[in-house]
């Protein structure tokens, strides 16, 4: 096919790319991503071999094409990453295009042992480099591609609009520092789709700044369905950096096995902002520390060991306070819990409100050791406990089973509207009630 003249088809091979995973193609892909701009766009085709670059910034109407077999290696020099002010140049980047996608079959490896090794000892200055990372685009496309080893974060859109990832598979080893799976930050419009990712830390994330982000912009309208993730930290995280408000999100169909919490919300006082409109159906999850959390005392971070954010006194409700609403799950099915089978913490001042458990059955594990449903101040570890819930107002559990636990499956204090329809506790280990409510209206 031609376009005034020009091939839409750049083969890196045809500008002296040569696939033996050892000589520099980074002038290689530079020339066929400048000439695939200066054409209008088209793609950059990478075909079966392996080839070693630097990073790679794409232009607007292009499509970087890795074929079966195709492995791109991203070298480990560092004088090869300029400085930008995020930290090293990301592998692959893109910002203020729009158009923009990487397909195919093939495999982008970041090598990020180097990174991790250089962090570790303190030998870099600045933040590691994202493996992907998109800023400012519109419709931006990542599908088919597998990427492992990332420096840090794998797929990182960044204010974007109309984003799609769908059929990738990420793998980065279950001890790899923030190798994050898949990081929208204040992007609309995101769709996350027949994915596998298995990180060393959050599989996905939903972002929109902290309280000292320049520009507050919200993260929305994203869709997550029939994915699998396995290990990290989360499999669906919101916050918790979402000053910026993270709304209308739905996870569905998904499988998450051997991660530390299933679904997980965190943020804290100083951050403001508004999560809401969030709604979770058709999971299963396997061996998880705790499915549900919903924390806003979550203390990681700058000013994180302040005592305005542990501080279990209420106080003054400002434009920091943040406001967590609206969330809903339903038909879940999770086995082998650890900690807990769900926790909701809000603040003394702002409960989290209206959140519904609809079809939900959760048997702890046989035996667990204690661990921390999510990451408070001066809180004990939990073993196989049921729902912990304080400070939180309108409440619904319908049909929802909670097996093989210790205490009381419900365990309510300072709650408001607290409903129970249909609900059961099975083989608990001890002759508790079925709820324990403290302080509830």
């Amino acid at each position: 096919m031609k376009t005034t003249g020009y091939s839409t088809n750049f083969n890196v091979t045809k500008f002296g790319a040569v696939p033996d995973g050892m000589s520099s193609c980074t002038k290689a892909f530079c020339e066929a991503v400048r000439t695939c701009g200066e054409a209008g766009g088209g793609t950059v085709y990478v075909p079966s071999g392996k080839f070693l670059t630097g990073p790679i910034r794409l232009k607007s109407n292009m499509n970087l094409h890795l074929d079966s077999g195709a492995v791109l290696i991203f070298c480990n020099d560092i004088t090869r990453y300029p400085v930008t002010e995020s930290g090293y140049t990301s592998c692959i980047s893109a910002e203020n295009e729009e158009n923009v996608s990487i397909t195919g079959r093939g495999t982008l490896d970041g090598q990020g042992a180097f990174w991790w090794e250089s962090s570790n000892n303190h030998e870099i200055m600045y933040p590691r480099p994202k493996l992907v990372r998109f800023q400012n685009c519109r419709n931006v496309l990542v599908e088919g591609v597998t990427l492992t080893n990332s420096p840090s974060w794998t797929v990182n859109p960044i204010c974007c609009e109309n984003v799609t990832v769908d059929k990738i598979t990420i793998i980065n080893p279950a001890d790899s520092p923030n190798t994050d799976g898949v990081n929208p930050e204040s992007c609309k419009n995101v769709h996350i789709s027949n994915c596998h990712i298995d990180v060393g830390d959050d599989c996905i994330t939903l972002k929109s700044g902290t309280e000292d982000t320049l520009y507050r912009v919200p993260c929305e309208n994203i869709t997550i369905t029939n994915c699998t993730m396995v290990h990290g930290h989360g499999a669906v995280v919101i916050g918790s950096e979402m000053s910026g408000d993270v709304r209308n999100v739905t996870i569905s169909n998904c499988v998450f096995e051997g991660t530390d919490r299933g679904i997980r919300m965190k943020s804290r006082r100083g951050r403001g902002g508004v999560v809401e409109d969030i709604r979770v159906s058709g999971i299963i999850m396997k061996n998880v520390l705790c499915p549900f959390t919903v924390n806003l005392y979550y203390y990681c971070g700058p000013k994180g060991k302040d005592k305005y954010v542990w501080d279990k006194q209420a106080h003054p409700v400002t434009a920091e306070t943040p406001v967590f609403r609206r969330i809903h799950f339903s038909n879940i099915t999770a086995v082998g819990v650890r900690a807990a089978a769900g926790f909701i913490y809000g603040l003394a001042e702002q409960y989290v409100e209206s959140v519904s458990f609809d079809n939900i059955s959760i048997a702890m594990a046989e035996d667990a050791e204690p661990g921390m449903p999510d990451m408070l101040a001066n809180f004990e570890p939990m073993k196989q406990r049921g729902f912990f819930c304080s400070n939180a107002s309108d409440i619904s559990f319908t049909n929802v089973t909670v097996s093989n636990h210790i205490g009381p499956a419900f365990y309510i204090e300072n709650g408001v509207n607290i409903e129970f329809i249909r609900c059961r506790a099975k083989d608990a280990w001890s002759d508790c009630p079925m709820m324990e409510l403290k302080n509830v209206l």
